[in-house]
């Protein structure tokens, strides 16, 4: 299908000024993660820290697509998620750090992003823990008679643990407004998913609890924004749950320590040359007139600027005060009955 209209995306009712923050909040994951990964060699990031570096339309597209009340539950390597949502990227890098000034007060770190104010329920290092409380999260909007859809994101490798099947059985059963988003980058860890799961195409797995399913093409943000929200519109309508995988690839290793020995360069370098998110979503804004070159270069010139001041300002900000130690341990006050 082509264009007609300059300006204009082919088949895309979404404006102009849509389109350019859909860029700019990819080339803002990209460049917040290439630069905690100095940050981390640098060793002002301890622990943990995945990187979504090539899985940015993924994030993009979906969260575009919700409702802002919705919820959102996700894995460990959440960085993209908290930025999508809007964040501010100097409290997520202030998060990496460790710095009281973080999104949670530098108790969670890389894999524990959360924002009560943007129902991001935050990132969950389990493997497949947050699935249940995705589907908690839709029992209850369904009890209060609300509107609002679950959407959890998650892995392929989520697909082959317990919890996976318990949280799909129960929101089907109970045709909950979950919206589970598997993001296949084709390896859990060190695995290939051929050597992982019996059923190679996450969304078949769906089947086995007569939830509705498709795959879309996750380095195309338009394409998951689309296949997101008539997702989200099957669940905010009283349909059940409704499953989505979107097929991605991260450039990056399953963590800053992995060696990746077990994947060619020249698979990622593939990926990287024909199916880039960001590079492919840069071409369709030039080549339909929607955005000229100078207006993507100060956009990405405006990013740049943006991480470099989350970095200062993680680098200048204060430690928790150890007498806070105790802090969001348990409810305060503490009830005893």
């Amino acid at each position: 299908m082509t264009s007609t209209v300059d300006g204009q995306l082919p088949g895309v009712a979404l404006p102009k000024s849509e389109l350019l923050e859909m860029y700019r909040l990819m080339v803002l994951i990209r460049r917040f993660e290439e630069v905690a990964a100095e940050q981390y060699a640098l060793g002002k990031i301890a622990g943990f820290l995945h990187l979504y570096i090539g899985e940015e339309a993924v994030a993009v597209g979906a969260i575009r697509a919700m409702d802002p009340d919705d919820h959102l539950v996700t894995h460990y390597r959440d960085h993209g998620y908290a930025l999508a949502l809007g964040l501010d990227p100097r409290r997520c890098m202030a998060e990496l750090f460790g710095k009281a000034t973080g999104l949670v007060g530098g108790r969670g770190g890389s894999m524990h992003f959360a924002d009560a104010s943007k129902h991001f329920w935050g990132g969950y290092a389990i493997v497949a823990g947050l699935l249940p409380i995705a589907a908690g999260l839709g029992l209850a909007s369904k009890y209060l008679n609300q509107r609002r859809v679950a959407v959890a994101i998650f892995g392929d490798g989520a697909t082959n643990n317990g919890a996976f099947h318990e949280a799909l059985n129960f929101a089907a059963l109970w045709k909950l407004p979950v919206l589970f988003l598997c993001e296949n980058n084709q390896y859990g860890m060190g695995t290939a998913v051929q050597y992982a799961s019996a059923v190679r195409e996450m969304y078949r797995k769906a089947c086995a609890y007569d939830i509705p399913a498709e795959r879309v093409d996750g380095q195309d943000v338009l394409a998951v924004y689309e296949a997101t929200k008539r997702a989200l519109e099957h669940c905010r309508s009283g349909n059940g749950p409704y499953f989505l995988e979107a097929l991605t690839y991260r450039y990056r290793g399953h963590s800053m320590a992995d060696p990746e020995t077990y994947r060619s360069k020249e698979e990622g370098e593939e990926w990287r040359r024909h199916r880039d998110p960001i590079e492919r979503f840069r071409q369709q804004l030039l080549a339909h007139n929607v955005a000229t070159p100078e207006e993507l270069a100060a956009l990405d010139q405006a990013v740049e600027e943006a991480v470099a001041e989350a970095v200062r300002f993680a680098d200048e900000s204060p430690e928790p005060d150890p007498e806070t130690l105790t802090q969001y341990v348990y409810a305060d006050p503490i009830t005893v009955r």
